[in-house]
Formats: structure tokens, C-alpha cells, sequence
């Protein structure tokens, strides 16, 4: 399979509406069948997707965070799911810019402008806490060994390679990027949410699965110091809810001007010419846009922490984040809802499959709770507290 190497942000985004030009006709179906997107992934990772956030110095177009979120939120408009897939994959890449050695970063970079995908095998169920790991990375001569179980594994059942937190013997969390094809593995696609149904959010099982200690990257460290990865990570799940909510603004707007009925107390023969819809509408197109707006925002914060890593400019980029997570969050599920409530009764036919926005934004939106983002948000403001450094904030 021949690759594409992007080079520049420009490139990125006219590559990434292409490719949604192309995605958006059967995302109802796909959603509606849970056909797994196997063609639709192909055809992503063959744009050069997949490596737009590789630096220049390993032969990536290195692109803004403005950028990054802009492709994923472009992706997820077009499909929710395939928005969601690469989640991971980018999060993976940041944690090697971070702490890759340059002989990791030279092999693992060279591996994804070849076109290969990296998946995840981060949380776990039955865990005291969703941060809480027990997978273990045990010695064994040369290398390593990898015994656990995990969940919510998007990205791992289309992946050629798994990047996998581990918690050796003295309690330290690495990230391990394991083969898909290594002995002892099994990806399970035993995903059910009733939203997000093709991400292939399932389970993979570690059995005893060698990894080379190569292909071993420290984790905890990340979090130990101020670096971008844990903002990187939660401007992407804003950029999904952002461009989930604009295909749920898109449809309704579709809908209500092709095929709803205004109310009879209108006074009016078009559904778009009532009055209390188009009010409707204006307040959703107003809450979208500042969502957008913010995660563009969040997008520049979270590009002078990767610039200038200071306690001070990650704690400013992970709150610029959290609002626009925040609110894109709110505005996904809003969306989705009040698309019904402005076409009416026919848009709740499952022919249309209009209700995929909001299930996939309900399910997406529980990653991690909003409510926390408020705290952390008004802590800082008004107590000038930093939030805490993970992934989840």
C-alpha cells in the first residue's frame, strides 16, 4: 500500500475534507449495520493521515495542534467513529515525542509514514479507579513480558501495532508498543455501546505476549513533569464532540429545510420560515461556533506548552482544553437532541438513522465528566490552582 506523506498544515486539512467528502455518504449505514470500516481506514491511512503529526526532523509535516484537532473534528463530522479511531494513535505518537529516545522515534515515526496504525490498550475494568493499571510488564532476559487484560481498546482491533500501558514490578507505568501480531495477543470486538459503534472499543488480552524492550517508552514521567501530552490528549476527544455536534447541526438543518412541517400557530407554509425553529437554530449556531472557536483557542495554548513546557504553560493549556471540552461536550448533546425537536417526528425514522449523532455523542461524552472540567476550570481562575497533569482533565 503506497502512503502519502503530508507536509504542511495546509495539505492536512484539503486532504481531511477530501476524505469526508468521501466518508459521509454511508456513515448512516455503517453505523446502522456496525460494518466495521475497514475500507474506509485503508483509505484514510493511504491519504497520509495518519502521520501528519510526525515531526519535520523524522519527515512528518509536524502540523499545529490547531491543525490536529481541525482533521479530527473534520473526520468525526463526516463519521463519529472514524473521528474517534485515530484518538489514540496521535495520543501514542505524543507520548513518544516526549519521551521516545531518538532511536524509538526514528523507527516507530518511519513505521506510521509507512502506513501502519497504532491502536491502544490504555484503561481497564474493575480497576478502584479508571486511572488504576494492573497489566504487568515482567523481565525476561532481553526483554519483556506482558500479562492483563483491557478495555475500551479503540483503535486496537484495526492496528498493526498496540500501545499498551504496563506497570512493571516496582510499580512504574510504561507505554509498551506491542505487535498486533505478537504471540500471546488476542483482540476481542466485544464493543456494545449503543453509540461509537465502529471504533472496535473492545478487549485485548495479554497472555503472556513478549514485547522487545525496544519497543518499550516510559509513561509515568510524562505526568511526573509538565509536558502537553495529557492537554494533546483531551483536545482531541473535544475535536470528536465538535465535529459530532456539526454534523448533528448540519442534518438538522438539512432536514428542517427539505421535509419538516412548520407548527400550525405559525402562520407559516415553511417549516423554516417559523419563527421559534429559527430562534432554535440560532442559539445552536451560536453554541457550535464558540465551540469551534475555543477548540481553535485551546489549539494555540496547547502549541506554546509543546513550544516552552513550563508548569505554567501546560496548566494554562490543559484549562484552554478543558473549556473547550466543556462546552464542546454540551453542544454535541444539545445538537443531538434538538435535531428531533426542529424536524419532527419523521426524523426519528431509522431509515434516516438520524439519532447516531446523539448516541454517539452520549457515549463519546462519558470518556470523562464534564462536571470535573467545571471544577478545575473555576479552581484555576479563581484560586489559581493548576489542575492536575493526566490525561483526563
Amino acid at each position: 500500500m503506497t502512503t502519502r506523506i503530508i507536509t504542511s498544515d495546509g495539505e492536512a486539512l484539503a486532504v481531511a475534507l477530501d476524505i469526508a467528502r468521501q466518508l459521509r455518504p454511508d456513515s448512516a449505514v455503517r453505523d446502522r449495520e456496525r460494518r466495521l470500516p475497514h475500507p474506509e481506514l485503508a483509505l484514510i491511512t493511504r491519504s497520509g493521515l495518519w502521520g501528519i503529526s510526525v515531526p519535520k526532523a523524522y519527515g512528518g509535516a509536524g502540523v499545529s495542534k490547531v491543525t490536529l484537532a481541525k482533521v479530527i473534528a473534520i473526520i468525526a463530522q463526516a463519521d463519529g467513529s472514524l473521528g474517534q479511531i485515530p484518538q489514540n494513535h496521535f495520543y501514542a505518537l505524543e507520548v513518544l515525542r516526549v519521551n521516545g529516545t531518538p532511536e524509538q522515534q526514528q523507527r516507530l515515526y518511519a513505521e506510521v509514514l509507512a502506513g501502519r496504525r497504532f491502536g491502544n490498550a490504555l484503561a481497564e475494568l474493575g480497576t478502584k479507579t479508571a486511572n488504576e493499571r494492573t497489566t504487568r510488564l515482567s523481565r525476561e532476559g532481553d526483554g519483556f513480558r506482558i500479562n492483563g487484560r483491557k478495555f475500551y481498546a479503540t483503535g486496537a482491533l484495526y492496528a498493526q501495532r498496540i500501545p499498551t500501558s504496563v506497570v512493571d514490578d516496582q510499580g512504574v507505568q510504561h507505554l509498551a508498543f506491542v505487535p498486533a501480531d505478537s504471540p500471546g495477543l488476542q483482540v476481542i470486538d466485544d464493543w456494545s455501546g449503543f453509540g461509537q459503534r465502529t471504533t472496535g472499543s473492545g478487549s485485548v488480552v495479554f497472555d503472556n505476549v513478549p514485547v522487545s524492550a525496544q519497543d518499550v517508552v516510559p509513561f509515568q514521567s510524562v505526568f511526573d513533569r509538565p509536558t502537553p501530552v495529557g492537554p494533546l490528549a483531551q483536545i482531541l476527544h473535544a475535536a470528536i464532540d465538535t465535529g459530532i455536534a456539526r454534523a448533528a447541526y448540519e442534518d438538522a438543518l438539512h432536514f428542517v429545510r427539505t421535509r419538516s412541517r412548520p407548527w400550525v400557530d405559525s402562520g407559516v407554509d415553511q417549516a423554516s420560515d417559523d419563527p421559534l425553529t429559527v430562534k432554535s437554530f440560532g442559539q445552536l449556531a451560536i453554541r457550535l461556533h464558540a465551540a469551534e472557536a475555543l477548540l481553535e483557542r485551546a489549539g494555540h495554548y496547547l502549541d506554546s506548552a509543546r513550544d516552552d513546557s513550563t508548569a505554567e504553560t501546560v496548566a494554562a493549556a490543559s484549562i484552554a482544553v478543558a473549556e473547550a471540552r466543556a462546552i464542546s461536550t454540551e453542544i454535541a448533546l444539545s445538537a443531538g437532541t434538538t435535531l428531533f425537536e426542529l424536524s419532527g417526528s419523521q426524523a426519528t425514522l431509522a431509515e434516516h438513522n438520524l439519532d447516531r449523532h446523539w448516541r454517539n455523542a452520549r457515549v463519546h461524552t462519558l470518556h470523562d465528566p464534564v462536571r470535573w472540567k467545571y471544577h478545575a476550570i473555576g479552581n484555576y481562575y479563581l484560586n489559581e490552582q493548576n489542575p492536575p497533569r493526566r490525561g483526563t482533565i
